[in-house]
Formats: C-alpha cells, sequence, structure tokens
C-alpha cells in the first residue's frame, strides 16, 4: 500500500510541476505577443566572456544604473522607466511622470532583468557581435520583461 501512495504522490507531483511549467510558458508567450516593445541599452561585458559557444553574455546598463541604488535585501521590485523617441528605456527620474515600470529581481547582489545571455544558432556568432540593446516585450500590468532579439546601435534587427 505504501509503495502505491508513494507512486500517487510522485504522480501528483509531476503533474503540478508540469501544470506550473506549462502556466509560466503560456505567461511569456502572452508576453511575446501583446507585450509593448522597448529596448535597453546593452553595457559593456569582458570580451573573454562576450562569446562562449552559443551564446552571448549580456549586461544592460539600466540595471547598472539599478545595482548603485538598491539595497541587498529587496528583491521582485519593479522600478519606474520612460521611452524616449526611439523606444529605448531608461530609469524615470524624480518628479518624472511615468506609467511605465520593469520588474527586476536580485541574482548575487545584482539587478537581473530576466536574462544575462541570448543564445544563437551555431556557428552564427559573429553576426550578433555589433549588438548595442536588447529587444524586449514588456507586459504593461506586471513589468515583466521578455528578451526577444538583439539590435544594432540603429536599433535594427541582427
Amino acid at each position: 500500500m505504501s509503495s502505491m501512495l508513494t507512486r500517487a504522490i510522485a504522480v501528483l507531483g509531476a503533474i503540478l510541476v508540469l501544470v506550473a511549467v506549462n502556466h509560466s510558458i503560456r505567461a511569456k508567450e502572452r508576453i511575446i505577443s501583446t507585450g509593448e516593445l522597448i529596448y535597453l541599452e546593452l553595457a559593456p561585458v569582458d570580451p573573454r566572456s562576450l562569446m562562449q559557444g552559443d551564446y552571448m553574455a549580456l549586461r544592460f546598463q539600466l540595471a547598472d544604473q539599478l545595482a548603485d541604488t538598491l539595497a541587498e535585501n529587496l528583491s521582485n521590485l519593479r522600478v519606474p522607466i520612460v521611452l524616449d523617441k526611439r523606444g529605448v528605456a531608461t530609469l524615470a527620474g524624480q518628479g518624472i511622470p511615468t506609467d511605465l515600470f520593469i520588474r527586476y529581481r536580485l541574482r548575487d547582489g545584482r539587478a537581473w532583468l530576466g536574462t544575462n545571455a541570448y543564445f544563437f544558432e551555431e556557428g552564427t556568432a559573429a553576426r550578433f557581435a555589433n549588438a548595442r540593446f536588447g529587444e524586449f516585450r514588456l507586459d504593461r500590468e506586471s513589468g515583466e520583461a521578455v528578451l526577444v532579439g538583439l539590435r544594432d546601435v540603429e536599433l535594427k534587427a541582427l
């Protein structure tokens, strides 16, 4: 009887995990299809770690700006941002009205905006060497941002 109970608990646990993963995937797909397009400027990365295999290490200037103003114990917060006429996001200064926010988390003491890497097909690394902006879709309600591509200095798709 106990092995049957153990199996039932394991199956129920697996079902719960699959439901949670499926919900997370659907939420990201919704943001990708309906989210507002914004761009985040890339910050310099150590060139030795820029391209590692089939991915590019990423840092965003907005995350670096957040790191200068955050306390270590804060997590899962949203900060106000403003967009310039090209759609490039920056932190909203004091007294600047905005209804746009981006969600961040703290990872290893640094602000994390959803990703720190961009994965690409093997053999296409040179195509992304001129990346200067991350292209995101932003959910206005939650502030969650999903990276959907990289752009060059003129915001042209790479």
